[in-house]
């Protein structure tokens, strides 16, 4: 049974994670700035329906992605090139949110409630929560958001109302990213889509252990500006 949580911002090892459901850890507590860096921070990230009692969960294994093993195909490098993308970071956190947020077509509601975009707007606000925004013609047709301590990016979602959208934002971040020195991106759950853009599974171990090292690393805070080379 996944442990009870308290007031204070403690969390029990994620080795004591549930095997099924794989990686339940804790319930309850709240969504405070301090609860969520203090989650993250041990590999720890909130996922629960709304009207359900706040879920914790660590998954093993973890599925990750290196930002200089990011996979381009022909296509998609094509459609970086010609497609009259421009990628900004940090200028629709809320924008990008809700859209993550709206209903998709074959799926039932959204696990990102009001009490989630309210969450991570005050992380938003405190210089750990991104988005990384997909442009064409000056209309917000993709994105993705997530958190980053240290040189360590932890993906929560992702978005596209174009072909490739979400995916050009992903590259983008990862290319500056690899700038910036950072280690993962964490994709949390095995996707085939993430698969195919050069996302691989590891041991939750292996990624506990790689994350202790990233997050001690200086912190970049928000908001972020990506370099002129990696926008094109």
């Amino acid at each position: 049974m996944a442990e009870l949580l308290q007031n204070a911002t403690f969390f029990p090892p994620v080795e004591t994670a549930l095997r099924e459901p794989n990686g339940l850890l804790a319930m309850g507590g709240d969504l405070s700035v301090e609860r969520l860096l203090d989650a993250y921070r041990h590999g720890i990230f909130p996922w629960f329906n709304p009207g359900e009692p706040i879920l914790w969960w660590s998954p093993d294994p973890r599925m990750v992605l290196v930002p200089d093993e990011v996979s381009v195909t022909r296509s998609l490098a094509k459609r970086i090139r010609n497609g009259g993308f421009e990628v900004r970071a940090d200028t629709a956190f809320a924008d990008v949110m809700r859209a993550c947020a709206e209903p998709r077509e074959g799926a039932g509601g959204t696990w990102i409630s009001p009490a989630m975009r309210a969450a991570y707007t005050r992380l938003f606000d405190a210089g750990y929560a991104h988005s990384v925004e997909t442009w064409r013609n000056g209309a917000l047709v993709g994105g993705l958001y997530g958190v980053a301590i240290g040189r360590m990016f932890y993906g929560e979602s992702m978005f596209s109302r174009e072909p490739d959208a979400s995916k050009v934002a992903l590259v983008q971040l990862a290319r500056q990213l690899q700038r910036w020195g950072f280690g993962l991106i964490d994709c949390q759950m095995e996707t085939a889509h993430l698969a195919s853009m050069g996302a691989r599974t590891v041991p939750r171990a292996a990624f506990t252990a790689r994350l202790a090292e990233l997050v001690n690393l200086p912190h970049l805070p928000g908001p972020w500006i990506f370099d002129p080379e990696t926008r094109n």
